[in-house]
């Protein structure tokens, strides 16, 4: 994962066109910010979805995702048919990762939806909006007729999907979130769950909760890969291991690394030789 804040395009192509060539690697991953939200409050902070369909554009092997997209800060029809031009532009490589939102007990969550004119509302709104949003961009995915749909955040008239995701019957789908509402949604929508941190021990507390979500509603927990994202330390790469490791043992089989910038020449490689091989 390479936040896309506090460096420059140059610095993540390079990083995502030598993980291209990665085998050990799987996925690359962006963030969902439209200002920083570390280091300088006035350095550069660039749209994760267009970034993406560039970054898509230039490697040939890597699945590819925003981690995760703030349902906030797009009408979901419209990121519907976003995602689905990625897909198309991708050669069926999108993971589709969506979640409900900054959260509003984060300092200075608001600044980036005021500074853009967009709304903020509660969490309880924002979650209720994510659950709406899932069906709604499945339904205009993999529906071939026009259809209307009415909810209590979401309203379409005619909506259709053209060119549909090259991937069906579409992308596998994402949910982020740790709050029990939020994970609600993972039971009812996901292909897969991202907690969203490093805690391993409040992820595996959170997956239990999850799990019973899944049983209220019939559905086999299983079909959920559980997904965690860990920061690297290029200097104690034996603390990332170490934290691979505690998250494998509790049942998390997608691990996100996450990459602090500025990112060392040949940091592909060194992920897969210092990180990935021994923690198999």
């Amino acid at each position: 994962m390479t936040a896309p804040q506090q460096v420059d395009y140059a610095a993540v192509l390079r990083v995502w066109e030598e993980a291209d060539a990665v085998p050990e690697i799987g996925h690359a991953w962006l963030f969902d910010h439209l200002m920083p939200i570390g280091g300088d409050p006035g350095g550069p902070a660039y749209e994760g979805w267009t970034l993406l369909s560039a970054l898509a554009a230039r490697t040939r092997r890597l699945r590819l995702g925003v981690l995760v997209t703030s349902n906030r800060l797009r009408p979901p029809a419209m990121l519907a048919k976003i995602a689905a031009t990625v897909d198309v532009v991708s050669g069926g490589r999108l993971d589709f990762g969506i979640g409900a939102g900054s959260r509003t007990d984060i300092p200075g969550a608001r600044r980036e939806y005021d500074a853009h004119g967009l709304p903020f509302h509660d969490a309880a709104y924002a979650v209720g909006a994510l659950a709406e949003a899932c069906t709604v961009i499945r339904r205009l995915w993999t529906e071939d007729e026009p259809f209307d749909f009415r909810g209590a955040y979401v309203n379409l008239t005619g909506a259709f999907g053209n060119p549909k995701p090259v991937q069906r019957p579409h992308p596998p789908i994402v949910v982020g979130g740790r709050a029990a509402a939020t994970l609600r949604v993972v039971a009812e929508h996901a292909d897969v769950w991202n907690y969203p941190g490093a805690d391993v021990a409040d992820a595996v507390r959170r997956g239990a909760l999850l799990e019973r979500y899944c049983a209220e509603l019939g559905r086999d927990p299983a079909e959920i890969t559980r997904s965690l994202v860990l920061p690297v330390a290029y200097e104690d790469p034996g603390a990332t291991r170490d934290a691979i490791g505690r998250a494998r043992e509790a049942g998390f089989r997608h691990i996100v690394l996450s990459l602090p910038a500025p990112y060392p020449d040949g940091v592909a490689a060194w992920v897969a030789e210092k990180l990935i091989a021994p923690s198999r």
